[in-house]
């Protein structure tokens, strides 16, 4: 099962998207793909490591390729969040075609992992423009959303901390 969670900032996506392994019994693994860098970063990582405290994740992480992470088959998979790895694959010195890389990572772990989750953001609803470069990210990250709710059996939006399912319906 993939499950894709997205929502604004701070709507609670995380703590619910944690909620979603509370009853699964198998290896559970936490992508990072946060890079801590800078002050706010390491502020958001530390948080979200107490969050996950006793919760029996494996974290690893990785900024680039999923394909590169290993999970065993039939594991259950967090992916904390597209929006993080977008802007480093899309900005940083990662000389692939991004969108590719992130679909066919995404793709990847879907096929391994038994329950796959991931944590996106809702990014361009607001009808500004922004800058050139921001305005790329926006639209890749859009295309890779679409993507991931295409391939997903459930797809939530978190508002105030409370699902709204928009596909599916979830098992747990």
């Amino acid at each position: 099962m993939t499950v894709l969670i997205t929502g604004g900032a701070k709507c609670g996506k995380s703590r619910y998207s944690e909620e979603i392994f509370t009853g699964f019994t198998g290896k559970k693994y936490y992508i990072a793909t946060m890079q801590p860098d800078g002050e706010e970063a390491q502020a958001a990582i530390a948080r979200h490591r107490a969050q996950r405290e006793g919760k029996g994740f494996v974290t690893i992480e990785q900024y680039f390729d999923l394909t590169e992470v290993c999970v065993p088959e039939g594991s259950g998979v967090l992916l904390e969040c597209l929006g993080n790895l977008c802007a480093n694959v899309l900005f940083g010195s990662y000389p692939k075609d991004a969108e590719k890389c992130i679909c066919d990572g995404i793709r990847y772990l879907s096929e391994r992992a038994e329950c796959l989750v991931i944590v996106t953001n809702q990014v361009g609803s607001d009808g500004i423009d922004y800058a050139e470069g921001t305005m790329r990210y926006m639209k890749l990250l859009g295309e890779i959303n679409r993507y991931a709710a295409s391939l997903a059996d459930v797809v939530a939006e978190c508002v105030f901390g409370i699902p709204v399912f928009r596909k599916g319906r979830p098992l747990w």
